[in-house]
This record gives structure tokens, sequence and C-alpha cells, in this order.
């Protein structure tokens, strides 16, 4: 401790793809650097104009990584209330990402995803680089395998891979909740806290399991409005399911969390037993709303909360 600790966080997904990992690692940067007694780096993806048409909204492109950093720090400061100090650098999806730190500067990696950032790693070892190596597990992956055609054995197959590259890059797992994958050496903390704008005043997922607990209970909730916000491959196939039910369901582009508009919203309804601890959630417990949400090991952080 001779010296300022040094930090560098590597995440799967960045703004203006509204999803934890792009979120929580963003804000995190941006505390751990409030100070000046750490040097922060927040290393992210950078995508070819043809994939982010695959991931960002269509009025979100970017020409250049510099004029993603400029909207991300913007996108930022209107969310807290300092100026972030702490450097910016992008990464490629395959290949030796630990590159973009120099061995001079190399000391705390914090991995979001790890098994996800480390399956194709080439180059030296991250535990032989640097000196406390972190892996923070957000993503429930065996269970979104299950649901792929011969699910239960690439499951079975995902697990040991993870498990093998975990150990092998991190010294240390934080899992966000029981919900992700159990790995050796690992502990339960939700170490994402919440933006102090929720206080003050998306991307969910979970669209099927809404809409057919709305399906199936019509006659029950007859005079009840919804209104659903979101973007994705599946916008289209949501939108139809929900023109069929006899109840009035609104299905409305995805909308930057911290929008007034939700503000008139008394109850956030969240079915999804995919996420690990549900950014969404938290938000609307933050900004007490009333949260319905499934009895399942993601949601057990949350049973503290009166509301």
């Amino acid at each position: 401790m001779d010296r300022r600790q040094r930090i560098a966080i590597f995440t799967t997904a960045s703004l203006t793809w509204m999803i934890g990992t792009a979120i929580n690692p963003l804000f995190c940067a941006a505390y751990l650097a409030k100070g000046g007694d750490r040097k922060i780096t927040l290393v992210i993806p950078w995508l070819s104009l043809k994939d982010q048409k695959l991931v960002y909204s269509d009025n979100a492109m970017f020409g250049s990584p510099w004029e993603q950093e400029s909207y991300i720090r913007q996108w930022l400061e209107r969310r807290i209330a300092f100026i972030p100090d702490f450097d910016k650098r992008s990464i490629i999806p395959v290949g030796d990402i630990s590159e973009i730190i120099s061995d001079e500067e190399a000391d705390i990696p914090v991995i979001e995803e790890p098994g996800h950032l480390t399956w194709f790693h080439q180059g030296k070892r991250w535990k032989t680089k640097f000196r406390l190596v972190i892996g923070i597990m957000h993503t429930n992956y065996l269970e979104y395998v299950k649901r792929e055609k011969n699910g239960r054995l690439l499951a079975f197959l995902l697990k040991y891979l993870n498990s093998w590259v975990v150990s092998i890059y991190c010294h240390k797992v934080i899992r966000l909740s029981t919900a992700t994958q159990d790995y050796p050496r690992s502990i339960i903390c939700n170490v994402h806290g919440v933006n102090p704008k929720f206080l003050e005043m998306v991307w969910s997922k979970g669209y099927g399991e809404l809409l057919k607990l709305i399906r199936d209970h019509q006659k029950e909730l007859a005079g009840l409005e919804i209104d659903m916000y979101g973007n994705g491959e599946d916008s289209d196939q949501v939108k139809e399911a929900a023109n069929k039910l006899k109840l009035v369901v609104r299905v409305h582009p995805g909308c930057d969390h911290a929008d007034p508009l939700f503000h008139d919203y008394e109850i956030f309804l969240n079915p999804s037993t995919t996420d690990v601890v549900c950014t969404t959630t938290a938000e609307a417990l933050a900004m007490g709303k009333i949260v319905i949400c499934a009895n399942h090991p993601s949601n057990d952080f949350f049973k503290q909360f009166s509301n």
C-alpha cells in the first residue's frame, strides 16, 4: 500500500446498451475515482458500425471510440454530482484484452463477467500479470443455455468450462446473488449499489413470462392497464402477443430509467428469473415504487426492503 491503487475495470457491454454490465461498471469507475486516491481505468468493448446496429438503438451510433467516450461521459455527468476522473479504453472481443493495461500499471483488475471475457483469452495469465484479480458474476448463463436446443447438455459443458477459466484467471470471485453458477473461492455480495439519482427523485427482461401471466389471469385483472418498455430483437413478437390480449397493454420503446415519465408509475412488475440482481428492480425500489417480482434466488437481496 505504499503507492496509489491502480484498478482497471473490464466489462462486456457499454452504453447505449442499457444493461447492468454497461451501467454498473460505469458508475463503479466514477465513484472509485472520486477523491483521487486511486487511478481508475474503465475498459469497454468497441464495436464496428455493422455490429453496433445489432446491439445499440438506431439513433445512437458512434463513428469512433472517441465519439462513444464523449457520449458516455456526458451521460454519466448528468447523473452524478461531480466530474468523474477516470481513463476510458476500448477492447476487442477476441484476443489478449489485458494488454490494454501496461505491465507497469498492472495492479488490480475487476473483470465483470470473467467467464465471458476469458473464454478466448490469449497471452499472459491474468494472475501472473496482476497482483489481485477480482471476477464479478452478473449473468446466469446456464439458465439461458438451457433454453436452447440440447440445452441440458450445453449447460453441463458450459458449467465446467466456466469453472475452469474462472479458476485459472481469478484470485477471488464475487457472485451478485445465488442465481449465478457456484464457483470455488467465491462469495455472494451485491457490490453494485443504486445511483443516487434514483434516491432523489431498459432494458428489462421477462416479457415472455409477463405476457403469459397476464394471459392466464385476464379475468381477474379486468380493467388493469399495463405499459411495457424495452427494445430488442423480440420487440415485434412482444407487440404481437400483447395485441392478442383482452387487457390494455401498451408496448413502448426502451427509455432511460431516470426519465421523468416513470415518476407517475406506482408499481413495477418484473417476473424475470434470468437476471442475477436486476438493476431496474433496485432502481424502482430506490424510487419508492411497489415492486412485484418472482420468489427466486435472484431476488433474495431485495426481500429486505419494505416495498
